[in-house]
């Protein structure tokens, strides 16, 4: 999007920014994000340092919600029919760009939002969520703003006097913004974030929970990773469920390793519990009866998953665009509807039905330039696969139109996040190797100009 000319709201000085208008959810499926998290039109003054967002006209667009919102801050002082003026053209384009049966009721009667609030909220209701799940929502996120406004000294307090409003949906949105942090590069607010979030985990129980099933799951991975270094049989997946000394690591190594959970494994555990007597053969007996209910409930989850992803592909190739109902759906992608998408191709040339086969490709090649990493992204990933420093040093030089400040940004995102979430040693080190190597050759270049 190309810079704009527009003022500072705070030093009233002319500065270029990128502003956003039209956020239609048919075109950028990230745009509902963009809204929802309040980062549309965030601007940082180069003058006066000003943080905020701009105060701009608001179009959002999303046909499947029949959604036409728009919004004009009243600031700007316009009238009605100018506004009207200003939006027309736009909301003209929106709806030029929708094939014929999607030109619905709904686009003749834009909704005015006289605050962005109220855009949120009505963005929110289409989706399912009500008046009282956004109430509880906004306690948590006042609540997380009282905390990053506290001093360290006084946010102890604070997390006693509120911990009941500590919880799963507390957590889920502390993490959100922790990723919105450090994708845009904030690396004070993400250190911010973090030493909240770690705060959190240590003083209340909710938080005391979670690390502790974190812990547990960890141990079952290990455990699974180690017994699968020498070839995984069935009698060593018995062994360690049987050895599981809690729900948590049981249920990870199910969900793990559910492929081995067949006949002939459920014979095995058989075989021991006749084998057994008195109190082990009960144990193992309940094991069994354990084991059976969450391989039921997993089998039961996958088979609604797919259910939904084959919905999903069915609505996709029903559609006259086939780029754009990709690009609607792509957060509910995952590897099962990239399976499902190999197996359709599959099926569809052993019928030889041309269309469909064409319908499908198009998907994998939407599918393929959204799963390509940034430029950026794959350099770091070279570099963390790279022998040793004299091989990184090798790639900053082949690089060097790449390594820019938000390379540099980016890099030290990746070390906050690694040492907050405890990686391993070697990670970190690598990391820190890989920013000092790029930081050195950044001021090399600022020294030659």
């Amino acid at each position: 999007m190309p810079p704009t000319q527009t003022t500072c709201p705070r030093c009233r000085q002319p500065v270029m920014a990128e502003i956003e208008n039209v956020f239609d959810v048919d075109t950028d499926p990230k745009s509902k994000q963009k809204i929802l998290t309040g980062t549309q039109n965030h601007f940082i003054c180069p003058v006066c340092q000003y943080e905020g967002n701009l105060a701009t006209f608001i179009i959002y667009h999303d046909s499947e919600k029949e959604l036409l919102l728009t919004y004009f801050p009243p600031e700007l002082g316009l009238p009605v029919n100018e506004q009207e003026r200003i939006m027309g053209p736009q909301i003209t384009k929106i709806v030029n760009q929708l094939p014929a049966e999607k030109r619905k009721a709904y686009l003749l009667q834009p909704q005015t939002m006289l605050t962005m609030e109220t855009m949120v909220n009505r963005v929110l209701e289409a989706d399912g969520i009500t008046k009282e799940m956004m109430q509880n929502q906004q306690q948590r996120l006042n609540l997380l703003q009282r905390l990053i406004s506290a001093t360290p000294e006084s946010r102890q307090d604070l997390i006693k006097q509120e911990e009941s409003l500590i919880d799963q949906d507390f957590f889920s949105i502390l993490m959100r913004l922790i990723e919105v942090s450090n994708a845009q590069g904030d690396q004070q607010g993400t250190t911010v974030l973090s030493t909240i979030q770690q705060e959190l985990i240590s003083q209340t129980e909710f938080g005391k929970k979670l690390a502790y099933q974190a812990k547990e799951t960890e141990a079952a991975i290990k455990s699974l990773q180690d017994a699968s270094q020498s070839g995984l049989t069935r009698e060593k997946l018995l062994d360690l469920i049987i050895s599981a000394d809690n729900d948590i690591r049981l249920s990870t190594l199910v969900s793990l390793a559910r492929g081995g959970m067949d006949y002939t494994f459920f014979e095995l555990l058989t075989q021991k519990i006749n084998q057994s007597k008195d109190e082990k053969k009960e144990k193992l007996a309940q094991l069994r009866e354990k084991l059976l209910s969450l391989v039921d409930e997993l089998d039961k989850a996958y088979e609604q998953h797919l259910r939904q992803a084959k919905e999903i592909l069915e609505k996709i190739l029903a559609s006259d665009n086939i780029q754009n109902a990709v690009e609607a759906n792509i957060n509910q992608m995952d590897d099962l509807f990239i399976e499902l998408v190999q197996s359709e191709l599959q099926e569809a040339r052993k019928k030889s039905d041309l269309d469909r086969i064409n319908k499908v490709e198009q998907i994998i090649i939407v599918l393929q330039k959204y799963s390509t990493p940034p430029p950026e992204v794959e350099l770091i990933e070279k570099m963390m696969a790279a022998a040793d420093d004299a091989a990184i040093g090798k790639l900053v030089e082949e690089n060097a139109d790449k390594i820019t400040d938000e390379f540099l940004q980016l890099i030290a995102g990746l070390i906050q996040q690694s040492e907050t979430q405890k990686q391993p040693k070697e990670v970190i080190d690598k990391l820190q190797s890989i920013y000092r190597m790029a930081m050195r050759h950044s001021m090399q270049v600022n020294l030659k100009k």
